[in-house]
Formats: structure tokens, C-alpha cells, sequence
């Protein structure tokens, strides 16, 4: 097997090179069928997902068998600020990845985000839920779901959320380095949504991709809480004395809205290879207990 993992420098896609070197996540191995895969890794210096000739070239000289997109522009307020670019990313280079995958018959996976939906109700998302970003962030990403699943019909799309990872900068090392150095951390509490370990993540997309049950997938750690519950319990867990403070949303207001309630059910997940993915707790204190040795940048 041969597989190609756009934006290979991130949290998710140094996790995903990870589990393919070692065969093993958190949660456990990893299908058979990766053992000895050829595994490509590209970012952006190597392979401009915009350009879809140059998407076209790359591909064809790898005659891949799975091609896991990581690859966007995620800073949200960032994309609302140019959507112009955010869109080229997260939507265009999208689809000319599914659109020279389906060119040599291979599956692809690409990485979505809570954001697709408005996050204006206390209730849980599923994948047949009606979309409704709120922010050019969620439109884009949006974008890039509909153009994928046109491009080629064995996708994948899944959504995560508060995505974390050992690799790169993250809320978990903020809120670490934050009430190291000041001794308190002020917080919101009125978003709640879906921690999410990287390592659990690239775990199920692997499981997926094996299989060719296509579609749209939730995929976020089990258990819903507030940034400030997700803080509270980093410092937590991490045996740092702090002051933390609770507050609103309009007391941090940023140029793009974000979801009050933005907690996905991974329904499609359970109904096909199952649900795996562990507390939102249990992978933190995995995460914390881990960091040191394998963070980049310990804190």
C-alpha cells in the first residue's frame, strides 16, 4: 500500500506517520493490512495543493492507493479575514487532491471540522444534520466537503474538533505555558464542545480507510465540556496550582463568531467499524503524561 499524506507537518499528519512507523495508537494497533505501507509525507513547500497541475504531476508519479488530506488553513479568525485564500486551501486544493486520487482509482480521505455547523443549539450534531457555518472558516470547509465528494466518490470526510496534538502549538500547551508563567488562566465558558487527541483521530481514520464504507463521519473524543472544563483539567492533570477564572464570550470578542455548541456525535462511526475513541479525559491524561517525552516543544 501506498499512501500520501498532504500537510504531513501538522498535528494530525505527525500522528498519522506515527501510528504507520510504530503500528500502534493510544487506543491500540492499527489495522494489518498498513504493516510495511510506503508512506509519502508533503506540506506545502513540497506540494502547493492549489496548483491542481502540480497535484496532477505528483500523483501520477506516485500511484497512490490512499491519499489523507490534513492539509488547511485553519486559523479561523485568520480565514475570515482572507477567504479569498482560505477558500483556494480548504475548498480548491481540496478538491483537486479527490480529483487526482479518483484519476488512479484511490480512496481519500479529507479532515473537516464542528464549524460546518452554526452551533446555535444545545444539541448534538450528527452527519445527516443540516449545515450552517457561521464563519468563513466553516464556509470554506464546507466548500471543501461538497467539491471532495463530487471529485471522487470513494471519500471519507471527517469532522473533528479541538483538535490537539504532540506535535505543534495547541490550547493543551498554551493553557500549560499560561498558568506556568502567570499563575492563572481566564477562560471562556459559555463554547462547549469535543477535545480531541490527534493520536485517537489518526487511529480512526486509519480503521475507516481500510474499508470502503464512504461518507461523511463525526470523529471527536467522547464527552462534551466548555473550554473552561477542558482548561480546568489540563492544569489539572498536569499538577499546576492556579487561579482559573470563568468568563464570557463577549468579554474575548474576535472578527469571526464562534460555535456556542458545536459537540458531535460520531454516529457513523459507531454503525460501521464502531466507536473507539475515548473520553475526552482519558486521552488528556494519556496526552499530559506523554508530552514531555514525545512533544516538540515541552512544556
Amino acid at each position: 500500500m501506498k499512501i500520501l499524506i498532504c500537510g504531513a507537518n501538522g498535528q494530525l499528519g505527525s500522528e498519522l506517520t506515527r501510528l504507520l512507523k510504530s503500528g500502534v495508537a493510544e487506543i491500540g494497533s492499527i489495522p494489518e493490512a498498513y504493516a510495511g505501507a510506503e508512506v509519502v509525507q508533503t506540506d506545502v513547500a513540497a506540494l502547493d495543493i492549489t496548483d491542481a497541475a502540480a497535484v496532477d504531476v505528483f500523483l501520477a508519479q506516485g500511484k497512490f492507493d490512499l491519499v489523507i488530506n490534513c492539509a488547511a488553513m485553519t486559523n479561523v479568525d485568520g480565514c475570515e479575514e482572507k477567504e479569498d485564500i482560505a477558500y483556494l486551501i480548504n475548498a480548491t486544493g481540496a478538491k483537486n487532491l479527490a480529483a487526482a486520487a479518483k484519476a488512479q482509482g484511490a480512496k481519500i480521505v479529507h479532515v473537516s471540522t464542528d464549524y460546518v455547523f452554526s452551533g446555535d443549539d444545545p444539541v448534538e450534531r450528527g452527519e445527516t444534520d443540516v449545515t450552517d457555518p457561521q464563519s468563513a472558516y466553516g464556509r470554506t470547509k464546507l466548500a471543501g466537503e461538497e467539491l471532495v465528494a463530487e471529485a471522487n466518490p470513494k471519500h471519507f470526510i471527517l469532522r473533528t474538533a479541538w483538535l490537539y496534538g504532540y506535535v505543534g502549538n495547541n490550547f493543551v500547551k498554551t493553557m500549560l505555558k499560561l498558568a506556568k508563567e502567570n499563575g492563572s488562566i481566564k477562560v471562556v465558558s459559555d463554547q462547549l464542545g469535543n477535545p480531541t487527541s490527534a493520536n485517537d483521530l489518526a487511529y480512526e481514520i486509519l480503521r475507516i480507510a481500510e474499508t470502503e464504507n464512504y461518507g461523511i463521519y463525526h470523529c471527536t473524543n467522547n464527552g462534551t465540556c466548555s473550554w473552561f472544563d477542558f482548561a480546568s483539567k489540563i492544569v489539572d492533570l498536569a499538577g499546576i496550582e492556579c487561579e482559573k477564572i470563568p468568563c464570557t464570550t463577549e468579554e474575548f470578542p474576535r472578527p469571526a463568531k464562534r460555535p456556542a455548541f458545536s459537540s458531535l456525535r460520531n454516529k457513523h462511526l459507531e454503525d460501521s467499524v464502531g466507536d473507539e475513541m475515548r473520553t475526552w479525559q482519558d486521552a488528556l491524561a494519556t496526552y499530559i503524561n506523554n508530552l514531555s517525552e514525545l512533544g516538540d516543544k515541552a512544556v
